[in-house]
């Protein structure tokens, strides 16, 4: 009995780590509020998920708009007068627009406005161009943006999940570039 019980266990702790790494994260219904840096979807309903080689050979052919959601944490108002404020530098696709903070699970009226705005410039007033959305590898904004792009009346939306982190992977070419001014600034 008592060997029998023993077996079970082992399988159970060997089996269901090996079941639960399988399994990919769900589709939410709404947007990801919190954890943004985890594990994402293998899929978003309604947009065409990239690899790297579909993104790149969507960049080579400049037949879409990149736009990259990373966060970025803004200059704090009020510094003491000589202090030095020294952005992260970002290395993005080349030629990507960078909209900072619009990949969160819910934004302000200003933030959805800057946002609307951003993806209508990166389009050029067409819902129907291709835009690709990415952010990190296991970034939840990149997923959140992408689906509220859909929701916007955005047709040819594509997610690429893997964002500047496949893609220096690859080994393809970054470029420093610096966000699009925010709402605030």
């Amino acid at each position: 009995m008592r060997r029998r019980v023993a077996a079970a266990l082992l399988a159970a702790i060997l089996v269901v780590p090996a079941l639960a790494q399988q399994q990919e994260p769900f589709e939410p219904e709404g947007y990801r509020a919190d954890n943004y840096r985890a594990p994402v979807p293998a899929t978003l309903t309604g947009a065409r998920v990239l690899t790297t080689a579909e993104a790149e050979a969507i960049w080579r052919t400049k037949s879409g708009a990149f736009i990259d959601v990373l966060p970025r944490a803004p200059k704090p108002k009020n510094l003491p007068e000589g202090t030095v404020w020294r952005d992260e530098p970002r290395k993005n696709i080349p030629g990507s627009i960078w909209l900072p903070d619009s990949g969160y699970g819910v934004l302000a009226p200003a933030m959805d406005d800057y946002f609307q705005r951003g993806l209508a410039r990166a389009a050029r007033g067409d819902k129907a161009a291709l835009l690709v959305i990415y952010c990190l590898a296991d970034c939840w904004m990149s997923w959140n943006a992408a689906k509220r792009a859909l929701a916007y009346g955005y047709a040819n939306v594509a997610w690429y999940p893997d964002g500047t982190d496949g893609w220096e992977r690859a080994k393809l070419p970054t470029e420093e570039t610096q966000p699009q001014p925010r709402p605030e600034q």
